[in-house]
């Protein structure tokens, strides 16, 4: 690996932490994406310096995550890896995955606590600030799959939008104040 490859895949490893992954993990997935072929197991190990076992346990880690492809080689018995090309494709995955092991579990105990019967004086706050939790995170969720169903091209100009969808969205507040002012008087 060339030393700007190197820097890469260390940061991937000490990232992967931080990420909800191991050091391996963020290692191995690094090395995939860099890869200008698909790599097996055996050869991931070598250029990383891992044992054969951390390797296959890693790669399963990222199947489990959907992030890495599973390949054949024609002659060739042993199993290749490889990341999908398209980064936004990466980005879908990895934010699905997330949402699925992160947020999916709390929506579900939010909902349960909101069918709960309530007990005690004092429990009417806590089950307003549950209730406020519980449409922030579905209200965001709906975000997420409408963003989701954005192709690349779109999302990217979107991203690219950053605070000036905040002021699109004032000016057409103020065109809706004085449309409705016209309209009312």
């Amino acid at each position: 690996m060339t030393p700007v490859e190197q820097r890469f895949v260390q940061h991937f490893g000490e990232m992967g932490s931080r990420w909800g992954i191991n050091r391996t993990v963020g290692q191995i997935y690094a090395l995939l994406y860099l890869a200008e072929r698909p790599l097996n197991a055996d050869e991931i190990a070598e250029r990383l310096g891992f044992s054969r076992s951390n390797v296959s346990m890693g790669l399963k880690e990222l199947e489990s995550w959907s992030l890495v492809r599973l390949q054949h080689q024609a002659g060739d018995r042993k199993e290749y890896y490889s990341t999908p090309d398209d980064v936004w494709a990466i980005f879908r995955t990895l934010a699905a995955e997330k949402r699925k092991r992160e947020v999916d579990p709390t929506l579900s105990m939010l909902r349960e606590a909101l069918l709960e019967p309530p007990g005690e004086a004092g429990a009417a706050h806590a089950m307003q600030r549950i209730r406020a939790m519980h449409e922030l995170i579905e209200l965001a969720s709906r975000w997420f799959d409408d963003v989701q169903r954005l192709d690349s091209k779109t999302l990217m100009q979107l991203m690219r939008l950053g605070s000036r969808v905040q002021r699109l969205l004032e000016a057409k507040n103020r065109m809706t104040l004085v449309g409705g002012r016209r309209g009312g008087g």
